[in-house]
């Protein structure tokens, strides 16, 4: 004899609100817990090197500034140089060659050559005791009108020290107080923690939301759950190699539009740095969410792109709060997930929902 079926097939589904805080707060204990481990690993071998490699792209945006900026400034001396009629010191492949290939920074300085000659004369007596001062530059006491020339800076020599750019002070990040550091080493060690925590952290948040699936949609979790945490490694990584530099080029660009030389801390960049690896891999979970919602029966294809326009509204809207407040790693982050978007509405027409026990499939 047949048996008969069951009016409520999902039944063993069922969970009362009590239970979905408790399963709750069991996935946030373990996730803490995992954290912590990560952290540990963070605190002792990898902190130091993580603190080294996020300085990196500040480093390269920096010299790259103050790389433009030397070859500016030294090219406006050399035109007001050709315009009096006066030699060269280098051509442009010249200038070119020390500043991008050798790496060396102009700073510009001023010098009084009698005050040079008097100390020649001091520390080489033998070698420059005889030499007079040019006629220009007789000493102030025997002629006011240098001293007035003096105050005006028109009696001084002005010259270009070149610097090693890894000795420049401005390619530095700093620091306000003495346990600033101390600080950064923990955020840094806590960035490690997220990341070798990460598969442990999805796992326990894709079983929490299984605890509230029926059993025929439970068996997703286990498919999804690689390819979330892929996702979320690729957007980090995205942030990582393509998205600091020209992130970091167009913020030092205002400062050189309104005369502001920039002067990193190293404890800002760090948020800066933790915030938009961590708001990339977020971002890049959408066509995961749009493909579990479409097998789940919450959107359908023709759902999707019928309401395309409001999706990328609401994109740019999330960008803006998973990114820092400028608007080129909004862009950054808009763009893919744009583009991720119309991924997911693909996915989710290539790997169609099949019908469920009343026949509700389809798109």
């Amino acid at each position: 004899m047949p048996q008969p079926i069951e009016d409520d097939l999902f039944r063993e589904s069922t969970m009362t609100f009590g239970e979905h805080l408790e399963e709750l707060r069991a996935c946030l204990f373990k996730s803490v817990v995992g954290l912590m481990i990560g952290l540990i690993f963070g605190l002792y071998p990898l902190g130091k090197y993580v603190v080294q490699y996020i300085q990196t792209p500040l480093s390269d945006a920096l010299t790259a500034y103050y790389q433009k900026e030397s070859v500016e400034r030294v090219n406006r001396e050399m035109e007001e140089m050709e315009s009096r009629g006066q030699p060269l010191p280098w051509t442009d492949e010249e200038l070119k060659r020390r500043v991008e290939q050798e790496s060396f920074l102009a700073e510009e300085v001023f010098i009084d050559p009698v005050d040079l000659l008097r100390q020649l004369k001091i520390a080489f007596p033998k070698q420059f005791g005889d030499a007079d001062p040019p006629k220009k530059f007789i000493p102030a006491e025997q002629n006011a009108e240098r001293a007035k020339a003096k105050q005006r800076g028109d009696d001084l020599i002005r010259l270009f020290l070149w610097r090693p750019s890894e000795d420049d002070p401005r390619l530095r990040t700093k620091s306000l107080s003495a346990q600033e550091a101390f600080m950064v080493y923990i955020k840094a060690s806590l960035l490690v923690g997220v990341l070798l925590a990460s598969p442990w952290i999805f796992y326990q948040i894709w079983h929490f939301v299984a605890a509230g699936l029926y059993p025929h949609e439970r068996r997703y979790v286990h498919l999804y759950l690689p390819i979330s945490l892929g996702l979320f490694l690729l957007g980090a990584a995205l942030a990582f190699n393509l998205v600091f530099e020209p992130v970091l080029s167009f913020l030092l660009s205002f400062n050189k539009s309104l005369g502001i030389d920039p002067d990193p801390r190293i404890n800002e960049w760090l948020g800066f740095v933790m915030m938009l690896p961590i708001g990339f891999g977020i971002g890049f979970q959408l066509p995961l969410v749009m493909l579990f919602l479409n097998r789940i029966g919450v959107f359908t294809v023709h759902g999707y792109l019928s309401q395309w326009k409001i999706a990328i509204f609401v994109i740019f809207v999330l960008s803006a709060f998973l990114t820092p407040p400028d608007p080129s790693s909004m862009m950054l982050l808009a763009a893919p997930l744009t583009m991720l978007y119309f991924g997911g509405v693909l996915l989710c027409k290539l790997l169609p929902r099949k019908a469920g026990p009343y026949g509700d499939g389809g798109e």
